[in-house]
C-alpha cells in the first residue's frame, strides 16, 4: 500500500509540473492560450497580481461552486493542487520566461504546439493518481453531474463561460485558443493509454478508463 501511494503521488506531481510548464509555453508563444489560462492573463493585466495568483484565485472561486453544484463540501485536496499549480505556473513566467519573447513567426507556433502536447501528456499523467482534480476539470465534472449531459459537452460549457470572461477582461483569445479547446482533448486520448500502461508497470490497480 505504501509503494502504491508513494507511485501515485509521483505520477500526480510529475503530471502536475508537466501542466504547469506546458501553460507558460501557450502564454509566451503569444498566439492565444486556452480559454482559462486567457482569464488569468487578462486578470493579471487588468487588475494586478500574477497569472499564478489569479490561477488559485479563480480555482478556489470554482472548487466553491463545484461544491455548491454538487452539494456537497469542498473538496479540499484540491486547494493543493491549484496552489501547487498556480506556483509553479509563476516560476515559469516570472522566473524562467521574464522579458523573453519569441523572435518569429514559426518560433511562435513552435512553442504554442509544445505546449499544447505537454498539457495534454500532464493532464493525462495526473489523473492516474486518483486524486484532486484541478478545479478546472472538477467544474466540467460538477456540470456532467448535475446536469445528466456528456462530459464533452460539460467541457464546452466550461470553455465557454471562460472565455466570455476572458474576452470581459481582454485575455489572450486568437487562433491559440482554438487550436488548444480542439486538440486537448484528442491529444489526452492519445496520450492516457501509454500512460496507463507505464503505470500498470509499476502498479496492478485498476486504471481510469477515459475512452
Amino acid at each position: 500500500m505504501q509503494k502504491e501511494t508513494i507511485i501515485r503521488g509521483l505520477f500526480y506531481i510529475v503530471g502536475l509540473a508537466i501542466i504547469s510548464f506546458g501553460v507558460p509555453l501557450t502564454i509566451v508563444a503569444d498566439l492565444g492560450t486556452g480559454a482559462w489560462d486567457a482569464l488569468n492573463v487578462g486578470l493579471s493585466e487588468t487588475i494586478g497580481l500574477s497569472v499564478g495568483n489569479w490561477v488559485i484565485i479563480v480555482g478556489l472561486l470554482l472548487i466553491a461552486i463545484n461544491a455548491l453544484l454538487l452539494r456537497t463540501f469542498p473538496d479540499l485536496y484540491a486547494i493543493i493542487t491549484v496552489v501547487l499549480v498556480g506556483e509553479m505556473i509563476d516560476f515559469w513566467l516570472e522566473f524562467v520566461f521574464q522579458g523573453w519573447m519569441a523572435t518569429t513567426l514559426w518560433l511562435q507556433i513552435v512553442i504554442l504546439f509544445i505546449g499544447i502536447v505537454l498539457l495534454s501528456l500532464g493532464i493525462a499523467t495526473y489523473l492516474q493518481a486518483k486524486f484532486a482534480f484541478i478545479p478546472i476539470d472538477g467544474f466540467m465534472m460538477a456540470i456532467h453531474k448535475t446536469t445528466g449531459l456528456s462530459v464533452s459537452i460539460s467541457k464546452t460549457i466550461g470553455e465557454l463561460t471562460a472565455l466570455v470572461f476572458a474576452l470581459l477582461f481582454s485575455g489572450p483569445i486568437f487562433v491559440g485558443t482554438i487550436l488548444v479547446t480542439f486538440l486537448i482533448g484528442p491529444l489526452i486520448q492519445l496520450f492516457i493509454k501509454p500512460i496507463e500502461k507505464l503505470y500498470g508497470s509499476f502498479t496492478a490497480n485498476n486504471l481510469y478508463d477515459l475512452s
